[in-house]
């Protein structure tokens, strides 16, 4: 697990200059590898080109330094992530008389890439960013996994092209800090983050997953297409048993390939159905206790330790807890947040950092239960497509719209837990007659058409998912197939993948994620509905494949999730930094919002009224733009 950072110029530039730019952009990311960190560059008459990574060696501790070179020295890559499946592909390539330098798996990425082509690309099984330049095409390529565990940004500045991990690398290699984006900020209010391609910045993108960009030196020139794949997802015709026998089988597998290092591992165990099936799964493959890490919270209703506990004593783990506390946040919050390099206001990745933090004291990777529910199809908001079926062709719109202003009010509350109140309200407000009503329930922060309100009409972006719904071919999604991709090229993309790995990497700690594997996402996508979720049942074919493995009933109890209570932290501990953030002076020179609308929502919520996901929005937003465009964090 690294980091890597690129730069192409259409001009000569002096080797020591260009060593000192690539060393700089490698300097913002220490914390994604602080074991080791190397360096390539070349100057011609044309153009220069250099490429740097930092290392946290995991595989191959001793000859894995990067970058790596072909045997001719005319290919060169560096290479951020893990390939599971490496060993297989370095067993197929050897079996054709190809030699190898290092037992790493980034060498695997250049000798396929070398011997293959980009086509080779299509085999590979892991999270990665990487680029690869060919001195004999001139050309560089770069390429990130299917899922996107791995970021990468990209930018065209003048006459140079740049890349990186992190934002702060390609920051801190351009002179002036770009403008915000409208779309991005328009993405960012209504979902609590940003997806790619899109950033907060003008003109920095993010490489989409499963995607390939090739920058041609010759013609200072790129483009961008797809890693192509043979899958085809066609519905099974196929028994429940066969199917969950299956599932099993192939989960079973994924958590073995995964658990593949050359340092202490461990997991994550929330006691949900996906964290405790991962480290069921890892412990019956040890030879030894694993080490399994969960978080409690001192506010009673937030707290779930007792179901990881359940599990870790069920399969015998030396089992760590930590409790987080206000504290906590008052220590970590400033540093979490900052990290992200652009607004992200996932609530949950306070507590994801703290546990990462934790857990790398004790281990060097922690697998965790990411992408269940996507795989599965294991999210409450999936419900949504029956339930607005239902309610749409069982009341009258006008009627709907009367009884939203009748019930609203009602069901306000000062909690800022998502209880029943929250759950009716949301619901009432995702109801759609026109079919839309999925890009409601994703838009966590401002929904439906609130943010009008909010923001200044040269800042409003009337459909900021336009782009999506034509990346999906789903403009109206309305089945559970659907809902699935939507998030995978969304939600889990800009949401939980970049919560896992900036949190995780500011500790240098790797997580692996079995859950997301491309053999089981084609799997899950061949069978019928059905038989992920059963009537109101979700991710039934993965808890009836494990069921015999946990006390009775234990996979249908319900969770919560990593909630946190943020917002009785805003009206707390950071009440003093959230009332700056509306002072009338700062937002007129800022431009950005309206006054009078911004003021009565976060006062609303300072005097009782639940607001806190739209004002916990809005905290993370105005603390990035003070970070970044007035060089202080409040």
């Amino acid at each position: 697990m690294c980091g890597i950072n690129g730069i192409l110029q259409d001009n000569h530039i002096d080797s020591s200059v260009l060593t000192n730019k690539i060393k700089l952009m490698n300097d913002q990311i220490i914390h994604r590898g602080p074991d080791d960190h190397g360096c390539f560059t070349e100057s011609t008459k044309e153009f220069s080109i250099a490429m740097g990574m930092r290392r946290l060696s995991i595989i191959d501790l001793n000859s894995g330094q990067q970058p790596i070179y072909s045997d001719d020295n005319n290919i060169v890559i560096v290479f951020n992530g893990e390939i599971y499946n490496y060993k297989k592909l370095r067993a197929d390539l050897s079996s054709k008389n190809i030699t190898f330098n290092t037992k790493s798996d980034t060498e695997v990425i250049l000798k396929l890439y070398q011997y293959e082509g980009v086509e080779g690309f299509r085999k590979l099984d892991g999270m990665f960013g990487f680029s690869i330049y060919d001195r004999i095409k001139k050309k560089v390529f770069i390429g990130r996994d299917f899922f996107g565990e791995k970021p990468l940004y990209f930018t065209q500045y003048k006459n140079q092209f740049l890349w990186a991990s992190e934002l702060k690398s390609i920051l801190k290699a351009i002179p002036t800090v770009p403008t915000i984006n409208k779309l991005g900020l328009n993405l960012f209010f209504k979902l609590t983050y940003i997806p790619a391609p899109f950033s907060i910045y003008e003109g920095i993108h993010k490489l989409q997953p499963n995607h390939l960009l090739i920058y041609d030196l010759k013609k200072s020139s790129w483009s961008t297409d797809s890693i192509k794949s043979t899958q085809v997802n066609e519905k099974e015709d196929i028994s429940f048993n066969s199917a969950k026998l299956k599932v099993r089988e192939l989960v079973a597998e994924s958590v073995k390939s995964r658990s593949v290092s050359d340092v202490p591992i461990g997991t994550f165990l929330s006691g949900g159905v996906d964290s405790s099936i991962v480290s069921l799964c890892l412990s019956r493959i040890s030879n030894q206790k694993i080490n399994t890490f969960s978080i409690g919270f001192e506010k009673k209703g937030f707290d779930e330790r007792d179901k990881s506990r359940t599990v870790a004593n069920l399969i015998d783990s030396n089992h760590h807890e930590f409790v987080l506390n206000e504290d906590d946040l008052k220590t970590n919050v400033s540093e979490i947040l900052d990290n992200f390099d652009e607004p992200f206001s996932d609530s949950s990745s306070l507590p994801s950092y703290l546990v990462a933090h934790q857990t790398s004291k004790h281990v060097k990777v922690a697998l965790t239960g990411d992408g269940g529910d996507e795989v599965f199809g294991g999210y409450n908001k999936y419900y949504i497509g029956k339930i607005n079926e239902r309610y749409t062709q069982l009341i009258p719109n006008q009627l709907h719209k009367l009884s939203k202003r009748i019930l609203q009010p009602l069901l306000y509350s000062k909690s800022d837990k998502r209880g029943i109140r929250f759950k009716i309200n949301k619901l009432l407000n995702s109801i759609d007659y026109s079919n839309q009503y999925y890009w409601d329930i994703i838009s966590l922060g401002f929904a439906n058409n609130s943010l009008q309100d909010y923001l200044l009409p040269n800042f409003i972006e009337l459909d900021p998912f336009a782009y999506y719904k034509s990346l999906t071919g789903v403009s109206a999604p309305n089945s559970l197939t659907d809902y699935r991709e939507v998030d995978r090229n969304i939600s889990l993309e800009g949401d939980m993948l970049v919560k896992v790995d900036r949190t995780s990497m500011l500790t240098s700690l790797e997580c692996r994620a079995p859950f997301l594997n491309k053999k089981l996402w084609d799997y899950t996508n061949s069978l019928p509905e059905d038989f992920l979720m059963k009537g109101w049942n979700k991710k039934y074919i993965l808890k009836e494949a494990f069921k015999e493995d946990f006390p009775e009933d234990f996979l249908d109890k319900s969770k919560s999730g990593f909630g946190v209570p943020i917002g009785d932290w805003l009206r707390s501990s950071l009440k003093k930094e959230l009332k700056k953030y509306i002072e009338p002076s700062f937002l007129e020179t800022q431009q950005i919002f309206n006054t009078s609308s911004i003021q009565k929502l976060v006062n609303d919520h300072l005097n009782g009224k639940d607001n806190t996901f739209m004002v916990w929005t809005y905290f993370c937003f105005q603390k990035w733009y003070c970070k970044n465009y007035l060089g202080s964090s409040s």
